[in-house]
């Protein structure tokens, strides 16, 4: 959840008028916060960073800015023929806003990871300041179209060589590890090991634990964004629960792994 802690000011003030006089002193009615979080997981990053697609209606990325929020990742495309339509209108008004920009692709199965990355690149436009992600999880609408481990190797190669600089890689623990999915028992059919290509991209990690696992390709290096609520969807636990963000319907939240500076420096590099 979101840190948000109601601080009482005014106490010492409230005790010394007490001491002067009989009459108790009335304490405002306590604001409740729209998404209380585990304080321990507040404290382990910058929480700075939401993703969004065009499920997400966006009002004002001025008010996201105003909300504390530093960065914006949004979905570009998916597979090797489709693009998110909403993509290319909100650059431009994120950017107005204060905001860094990123994208991400959904990789799948049907296209060659190259495929993927041509569709990707076209479409995101990327400039030097344009956080670049490839999204590797399962493909809940069709499991069978779910990217492979070769075809997300080849999309962050295409991306580097045309880029000069590697994307970061948002997956799941479970799902990066070749483990079956809790619940739908899906798997990634491979383990991504430390000498994989993808090991070396900035680790995006998605976990909605109060602490997350790192998958073990990235056992040494840690993560580097945390999605640590979802709320795109009513299945999700966290839905209806990240709107302390102004601007926008719902979101995705994230922690970064350092402070603003470094926020800015990660942006152009992602590593």
């Amino acid at each position: 959840m979101i840190s948000r802690r109601n601080v009482l000011s005014g106490l010492a003030a409230s005790t010394a008028a007490a001491c002067s006089s009989s009459r108790v002193p009335t304490s405002a009615p306590y604001q409740y916060p729209i998404a209380p979080p585990p304080p321990d997981r507040a404290s382990l990053g910058l929480d700075a960073v939401i993703d969004i697609s065009r499920s997400v209606t966006v009002t004002s990325f001025r008010e996201v800015r105003q909300s504390n929020i530093l960065g914006v990742i949004h979905k570009a495309t998916e597979g090797g023929d489709h693009a998110d339509p909403a993509c290319a209108a909100r650059r431009p008004q994120a950017e107005a806003a204060g905001l860094l920009w990123g994208t991400y692709h959904f990789g799948t199965g049907q296209y060659s990871g190259a495929q993927q990355a041509a569709l990707f690149l076209s479409v995101s436009r990327p400039g030097p300041k344009t956080l670049l992600a490839l999204d590797l999880e399962a493909n809940d609408n069709n499991p069978s179209n779910s990217m492979r481990l070769d075809q997300a190797e080849d999309f962050v190669r295409a991306v580097a060589e045309a880029m000069g600089r590697l994307p970061v890689v948002y997956v799941h623990p479970t799902w990066a590890n070749g483990d079956p999915l809790p619940g739908s028992g899906l798997s990634f059919g491979a383990r991504i090991t430390p000498d994989s290509i993808l090991a070396r991209c900035g680790l995006w990690v998605a976990d909605y634990h109060d602490s997350t696992e790192i998958p073990l390709a990235w056992a040494a290096k840690g993560w580097r964004l945390w999605q640590y609520a979802g709320d795109e969807s009513a299945s999700r636990p966290a839905y209806g629960q990240t709107s302390i963000v102004q601007g926008v319907s719902h979101c995705d939240r994230n922690l970064f792994n350092g402070d603003a500076t470094g926020l800015d420096r990660f942006w152009i590099a992602a590593d």
